[in-house]
């Protein structure tokens, strides 16, 4: 069933990807440049923006991902949003339950796992839209199924799976929902969500991994260095709402490259 989500899903973001090549922040390259060098300037931490980015070029050269030198640096620790470890669980909790109903969780089981977690006010208007939906779509189901790389990055950012790993492969449903089961509603207590540099440092990363996917499919070419496409902007959406991109909210992030 996942692999017939994944074929929808992939011609649904072949779509999407057309339209993503968005500038980060607004305006016209110079303008951009400005933008870029006044917040340097500003930083609590002169280079800290500048020295990740240079670290997850680093990286990528090292794995062989296209980077673009002038693509702009991300928010500082002082600039971006510290969002809380009950914040980010109860997102987490309520991503997995969407993804397994996406994936065929039964509406009985769905609603028990609502109860058991306390998750009635966890879900964002289109989550609620489509766990209410007596006959969702196949493209709703597709679309939603692919949120456990979502769900698999905030549990990442709350210490409960240990190393990230590379966008080259897709999380295992079981993974995600193992943690569910093994805490139970203890997961919010035992929460604790990792330093606010690492969750920079991982959305530099995939800023970049994501122009590379995207310049990929624009031009028709594989995949770089085995990237998965999907998992790549799940996650960068997940990211860009934990540190508060834009001040966007889940279901109106954006993933610009």
């Amino acid at each position: 069933m996942r692999s017939m989500f994944r074929k929808i899903h992939l011609a649904l973001l072949a779509v999407i990807a057309s339209c993503s090549g968005r500038d980060r922040l607004s305006g016209s390259p110079e303008v951009r440049r400005e933008q870029i060098e006044k917040r340097e300037a500003k930083s609590s931490t002169p280079g800290e923006a500048l020295d990740r980015k240079h670290r997850s070029e680093a990286r990528l050269a090292a794995e062989g991902v296209p980077i673009l030198p002038s693509l702009p640096v991300i928010e500082s620790v002082a600039e971006s949003r510290r969002r809380t470890a009950e914040e980010v669980t109860q997102r987490a909790v309520g991503v997995t339950i969407v993804a397994s109903r996406g994936l065929g969780l039964s509406q009985r089981a769905m609603n028990n796992m609502i109860n058991h977690f306390g998750a009635e006010t966890f879900f964002t208007p289109n989550e609620r839209a489509f766990l209410g939906s007596p006959a969702p779509s196949q493209q709703e189901l597709a679309q939603f199924s692919w949120r456990f790389e979502a769900a698999c990055l905030l549990m990442w950012a709350l210490g409960y799976i240990d190393e990230l790993g590379r966008p080259d492969h897709q999380c295992a449903p079981e993974t995600v929902n193992s943690i569910l089961i093994e805490n139970g509603p203890a997961i919010f207590q035992r929460a604790h969500l990792r330093p606010q540099h690492e969750l920079l440092d991982a959305a530099d990363l995939i800023y970049r991994y994501d122009w590379a996917v995207v310049q990929a499919r624009r031009h028709n070419r594989p995949m770089p260095a085995g990237l998965d496409a999907d998992v790549v902007v799940e996650r960068h959406h997940a990211l860009n709402w934990l540190i508060g991109y834009a001040d966007q909210e889940w279901d109106d992030i954006s993933t610009d490259t």
